[in-house]
């Protein structure tokens, strides 16, 4: 536990905290304007009287720090040893979701909008973010219509010698045709930029400025196709939902109950609700400083970074996290929790989508509980399943045999639990030794992996009997087993009709399978992760067998990986090249080594040798 003696010595100058235990896993890092009073918060009289804080502490058997010379630098320590170290008690946030964002240049010669994931410093104009490509895309598609900007790129339309498709559904002004003008088409673009940033009365006035100034000068054709343009953007604009007089930003909303904390994100572009995503992650401290550490860390993963970024409350010490921002966006980005007006109504639409996640996940976990309370009940499980592990064979006639494992924990599947089995020990078909294989390479294994509460396989008394000997023989208690035969379809002799039998479940020590109906949700749960399994099990063995029948006989050779293969090739134009090759012209190509060289000499020619 921390003691005044521990932190007496610390200095007061900003830094790094690293609290850890008694074997010295670290389980928190903290940032701190002043390490020595930022420390003595969590002893004391005046220490935070919450449980789980208090809970925390006492785990804590020695504090060490580092020393840096600004808060910034503490900011970006911070994330640098929390990434390291994965600390129990910090948000460890992994965002592998890409942002994408329109780009358009508009110093080309015919501008064109692109979809891409980063925004580089080259002078282009970028739009969004959007949280998906399909969304990107369907902003496109609705652009397009509006503004009739090229779709390939230049070289592509200018070596046209017709206008493509798209110009017949009038989405494109076919500038590869001279079919427009470079300042009709450069307007075209700036209307498009302008109303990407939400810009839509400045699009109006100018558009209807031209419509006018084409009108009066008879040129009707053109006035017409302003004036359709004008109203294409009124409508859309109505369609959309304004919540703020212009300005870009990101609005962040906070739910908190107990250690879970809910965030919902809405990225505010030109005034208009552009997407929204939720994030959920636990903690055990201070809710503001939860949020800070979250910005922190969710802005270091490359998030787009938009002028301001408004939150529920403050947070503490905002002015160096304010510089860090503004340091990787290369201008000013404001961190300001509003009191009032427009932007205070954008922060409660984020809070409210934030308790509405949070009452939703509560829902969905509430259900998953209810579903596997009738599960275990129906199965005579002695607990409920939280983790259910399920396991499959693939083959053809026992070449290139794979089992897979797939895991739901909670009634959801966790991919990132998921196994692929390569089958070594069986050489002909036999499903049962094979699933003996790879249970027993489940549960052989030195790990610490949690055990399932219930592991099913494919098949009826066959393979449960096969999962049953393999967790005696091994000592593994307290797994619960089951196994779900398919349904079978059959026609009666005395019928043209086809029936199909029910799914079956069968149990250790029971002769009889249980009967569940149908369509209700534990069966069919069931039947969601054993096929899943076969899935996982199918596609890994189509993998297996594309590579097997793909390869080649250097494959097999000792000391030719993937590289010198590749240059080997490269260097001799085929494989036939490589077979007809001397010792000698393959000890001098690029890459092989004398015993590389003999290795393959002898597995090419071991065939001619022994005849």
């Amino acid at each position: 536990m921390i003691t005044q003696e521990m932190i007496k010595n610390f200095p007061t100058s900003p830094g790094v905290y690293l609290m850890k235990t008694s074997d010295g896993t670290v389980i928190y890092v903290g940032k701190a304007r002043n390490l020595r009073n930022r420390v003595r918060a969590y002893v004391g009289d005046t220490r935070d009287s919450r449980v789980h804080i208090r809970f925390m502490v006492q785990l804590v058997e020695s504090v060490d720090y580092l020393v840096t010379d600004t808060e910034k630098e503490a900011l970006i320590l911070e994330n640098t040893l929390i990434k390291q170290h994965r600390p129990k008690y910090n948000i460890n946030l992994r965002d592998d979701k890409t942002y994408f964002s329109l780009r358009m240049d508009m110093k080309e010669e015919f501008p064109r909008l692109s979809l891409v994931r980063k925004i580089p410093s080259d002078g282009a104009r970028y739009f969004g973010p959007y949280s998906s490509a399909t969304a990107a895309k369907e902003v496109l598609k609705q652009l397009y219509k509006m503004f009739p900007l090229r779709h390939y790129p230049l070289a592509t339309c200018m070596a046209r010698k017709r206008p493509c498709l798209y110009h017949q559904i009038k989405q494109c002004s076919a500038p590869c045709c001279g079919l427009i003008t470079k300042e009709e088409y450069a307007a075209l673009a700036e209307g498009a930029a302008l109303f990407l940033e939400g810009k839509n009365t400045e699009i109006a006035r100018l558009y209807r400025a031209k419509m006018n100034q084409a009108s009066q000068e008879m040129r009707y054709e053109d006035a017409a196709r302003y004036r359709d343009l004008v109203r294409a953007i009124e409508v859309t604009v109505e369609r959309q939902k304004m919540v703020a007089q212009g300005g870009d930003s990101d609005v962040f909303g906070v739910h908190r109950e107990g250690d879970q904390m809910q965030i919902a994100l809405l990225h505010i572009r030109g005034g208009t609700v552009t997407g929204g995503r939720t994030f959920l992650f636990g903690w055990e401290l201070e809710t503001e400083e939860g949020l800070a550490s979250f910005l922190n860390e969710y802005y270091d993963l490359d998030a787009p970074l938009p002028p301001q970024v408004l939150i529920p409350f403050p947070i503490p010490e905002p002015g160096p996290l304010e510089e860090l921002l503004s340091e990787k966006a290369g201008k000013k980005v404001l961190i300001a929790a509003p009191q009032r007006g427009p932007k205070l109504e954008m922060v409660k639409l984020a809070q409210k989508n934030a308790e509405t996640a949070a009452q939703e996940r509560l829902a969905k976990e509430s259900s998953s509980a209810t579903l596997l309370t009738e599960l275990a009940e129906k199965l005579h499980l002695s607990r409920t399943p939280r983790r259910i592990e399920c396991y499959d064979i693939s083959n053809i006639q026992g070449e290139m045999a794979v089992g897979s494992r797939v895991v739901f924990i909670d009634g959801k599947s966790d991919k990132n639990l998921y196994r692929r089995y390569r089958i070594k020990g069986v050489l002909q078909s036999d499903d049962f030794a094979m699933m003996r294989e790879v249970l027993s390479r489940r549960f052989k294994a030195e790990t610490t992996e949690e055990q399932p509460d219930l592991i099913v396989v494919d098949g009826g008394l066959g393979q449960l009997g096969v999962l049953n000997a393999v967790l005696d023989e091994l000592g593994v208690t307290g797994v619960e087993a089951a196994g779900l035969a398919k349904s079978r379809t059959f026609r009666d002799m005395e019928s043209e009709e086809i029936s199909k039998s029910d799914e079956r479940v069968f149990r250790p020590g029971r002769k009889n399978p249980i009967t569940l109906r149908q369509s209700s949700a534990p069966l069919l749960l069931l039947a969601r992760i054993r096929d899943e399994a076969h899935r996982f099990a199918v596609t890994y063995h189509k993998a297996v067998r594309s590579k097997v029948l793909t390869g080649s006989s250097l494959d097999q050779v000792p000391g030719i990986g993937a590289k010198r293969k590749k240059a080997l090739l490269k260097h001799f134009g085929s494989l036939r090249g490589v077979q007809g090759a001397t010792l000698e012209e393959l000890k001098a190509a690029p890459g092989m080594t004398e015993s590389a060289a003999k290795a393959l000499w002898e597995h090419l020619h071991q065939g001619t040798e022994d005849a």
